[in-house]
């Protein structure tokens, strides 16, 4: 089962996305050249972002490991990214059955009305995969691996719930769609507590800087464009030693500059691919899924967060994060790693963030600096089994993608420094029975709370058609 999985994973999404996509239009009714337009922008969008991310961490990456090695940066974990995360999370006994698992959960919690989203985003079920392998791996145990998976895929489809009316508000072309993504979701906690203290504080409660005022205010300077090519080329001149360095490495710096801002301007529109494709494929879901289900208005398709990326403001406050998740990273007593092959994956920690802050670009940078500073710890803390889990899947596998290099410990950004993933590992591994039980009653508390909203909705959105 893991090989035949394993080689339907090894496709990558650029090719997973379409095929699934289109026998998805196909299943909801789509006619089939519709349906097959829809998987291969789809595809289409898939590659140019990870076209994208590769420019990024490729003209980051020399650079960037230039300056560990001047300023003497060098800590104990290697960042290997969401690639090796997600190959040890698909490479294991868990991975293989992680979609159906809980493509299963996601149907008893419509039937329970405990959840209003149906998953479709198949290809970010590995963040599931994951904490139940390093779990799995930690415990020597499948089934607190499975209970642990299961676990954070009810609480991030409830959340996705929960989070879902304001997302459709603030994105407002995106109607009838949810983000049920964990690292997404992990961070709305920081995003509620950092929004709330800001609204304490006299003045600055009043302060709302956003991208789009950005823009109006200094002109060319707000643009993400620019600010793309003032931070390439200030970590390009950070990379020379002297001032010879610097002046010898002038076209290399400018050219860095003009990569980042071009990384900044090219999301955006690659973004929209998404939504082009995606958005039939949604509608149709919508209305198959609310003929089969009773009392199903108001239904969510879970998507993938790249669809809303290229917001001005997520690409704003991610390119600033970049050198201070850095500097963090240096200077944080008792952390040991340094993020360089995650910082791609900065733009995801924001899609549920910004409907919270509402795009405040201060806000939302503390939010984010909140999050990486507990990330980076989270990292720290959970290195030691996540390469254990990666030694593992590599001793099986040969995959290079997840070999560590020796004298180091792994781990990535990416999901490691979720909030879901720390308290699940922490509960199940330390704790075992007496873990489990508070999850499962935090778990079940949200699911009735959710499903006493669900009612509540629907009921109002029942008297409103039928006055």
């Amino acid at each position: 089962m893991e090989q035949v999985f394993n080689y339907i994973i090894g496709l990558g999404a650029a090719v997973m996305m379409p095929v699934i996509f289109t026998i998805l239009g196909i299943c909801v009714r789509i006619p089939f050249g519709k349906a097959l337009k829809s998987g291969l922008l789809v595809g289409v969008g898939f590659i140019g972002l990870s076209v994208v991310t590769a420019l990024l961490t490729s003209s980051l990456g020399e650079p960037l490991k230039r300056v560990t090695e001047i300023y003497g940066l060098n800590l104990g974990i290697f960042d290997m990214g969401w690639p090796a995360a997600a190959a040890v999370a698909y490479n294991t006994s868990v991975g293989a059955f992680i979609i159906p698992v809980c493509l299963g959960v996601n149907i008893l919690m419509l039937l329970t009305r405990t959840t209003r989203t149906v998953n479709i985003d198949l290809w970010n079920y590995w963040h599931f995969a994951f904490i139940g392998a390093v779990v799995y791996f930690a415990s020597d145990n499948i089934w607190w691996g499975f209970f642990a998976a299961i676990i954070c895929y009810i609480i991030t489809l409830v959340m996705a719930d929960l989070t879902s009316r304001k997302f459709q508000q603030y994105y407002n072309n995106l109607e009838g769609i949810s983000i049920p993504q964990p690292f997404c979701q992990g961070f709305v906690p920081f995003a509620i507590v950092v929004n709330n203290l800001f609204d304490r504080i006299p003045g600055i409660n009043r302060l709302n800087i956003d991208a789009e005022g950005m823009k109006r205010k200094f002109g060319i300077l707000g643009e993400p464009l620019f600010l793309g090519v003032v931070v390439g080329c200030a970590i390009g001149a950070l990379a020379c030693q002297n001032s010879r360095e610097l002046i010898n490495g002038i076209p290399s710096i400018l050219g860095l500059g003009i990569k980042m801002g071009a990384v900044m301007e090219l999301i955006p529109r690659i973004t929209s691919l998404f939504i082009e494709g995606l958005r039939p494929i949604s509608d149709a879901t919508r209305e198959l899924v609310a003929r089969r289900f009773k009392n199903s208005s108001g239904l969510n398709i879970g998507m993938s967060p790249a669809l809303v990326i290229g917001h001005p403001t997520t690409l704003v406050v991610s390119l600033l994060l970049i050198p201070a998740t850095l500097f963090l990273s240096v200077i944080l007593p008792g952390n040991q790693f340094l993020p360089l092959a995650s910082l791609a994956g900065m733009f995801y920690l924001f899609p549920a963030v910004l409907p919270i802050t509402r795009g405040n670009v201060l806000k939302t940078f503390l939010v984010g600096l909140t999050a990486i500073l507990v990330g980076l710890y989270f990292v720290t803390d959970l290195a030691p089994f996540f390469t254990q889990a990666a030694q593992d899947v590599y001793l099986r596998t040969q995959d290079s993608a997840v070999l560590i290099p020796e004298g180091f410990q792994g781990g990535a950004l990416d999901f490691a420094s979720s909030l879901f993933s720390w308290v699940i590992f922490h509960l199940v591994y330390h704790f075992k029975i007496a873990g489990a039980i508070v999850l499962v009653l935090i778990t079940l508390a949200m699911a009735i709370y959710n499903r006493r909203q669900i009612i509540r909705q629907t009921a109002q959105e029942t008297s409103r058609q039928n006055p």
